[in-house]
């Protein structure tokens, strides 16, 4: 199984820089115009895609939609495993107050400064293992060999941890997964070929 695994394009509350986790805000102009670059670009590459599953929230489906309609292919399916992580009483707050709000529990990374335990919000411990349950999913019932995930930043970081058996705390300050962003996750994969398709940033 080939599963890419692809971030949402720009959407509203990214712009205005507030933290979305559950919230349902819409893409911007950017993020329909990253979704398009990102199907044109899966389609550029000659990517064999047989399914897309995207998370329910607005902003995912949308990049999902986009994809699926530039590449011919079913509607996508929606998973709720592959929705954002729960921000708790994080959620609509302003990304930059994280460090007051959240310190010393954070991870600084470039750009991302990353909360670890506010008061109802999902730890990284247990995306990984809501990854692990995808994953289970994916192999045991789904009869697709060529998969597009379309999902968010901290579950989609957790998902890549997770199936390349790497440390989560490593994998949120190795690299910046940014809007519509696609990584590969494949058996054996060399690092140097997991990133498919990089694109400028607009927003943090």
């Amino acid at each position: 199984m080939k599963i890419y695994l692809a971030r949402h394009g720009q959407d509203q509350d990214n712009v205005n820089g507030i933290l979305n986790g559950h919230r349902d805000t819409p893409l911007t102009d950017i993020g329909l115009g990253q979704a398009q670059v990102l199907a044109d670009s899966i389609k550029g590459l000659d990517l064999k895609i047989d399914k897309i599953f995207a998370s329910p929230l607005q902003r995912a489906y949308k990049t999902a939609e986009i994809v699926a309609e530039t590449l011919g292919l079913d509607k996508p399916g929606k998973v709720d495993l592959l929705i954002e992580r729960d921000f708790g009483v994080m959620t609509g707050k302003e990304i930059k107050d994280i460090a007051e709000l959240c310190g010393p529990e954070i991870i600084q990374s470039n750009p991302i400064t990353y909360f670890l335990s506010p008061e109802g919000a999902e730890t990284f411990p247990m995306l990984l293992g809501r990854s692990e349950k995808i994953m289970q999913w994916l192999e045991n019932d789904t009869s697709y060999e060529n998969i597009l995930l379309v999902s968010h930043g901290d579950i989609g970081k957790m998902l890549y941890a997770h199936f390349y058996n790497l440390d989560w705390k490593d994998v949120l300050v190795d690299f910046h997964f940014g809007n519509s962003e696609v990584l590969l996750l494949e058996k054996d994969c060399p690092v140097e070929n997991r990133r498919v398709h990089k694109v400028e940033q607009h927003n943090h």
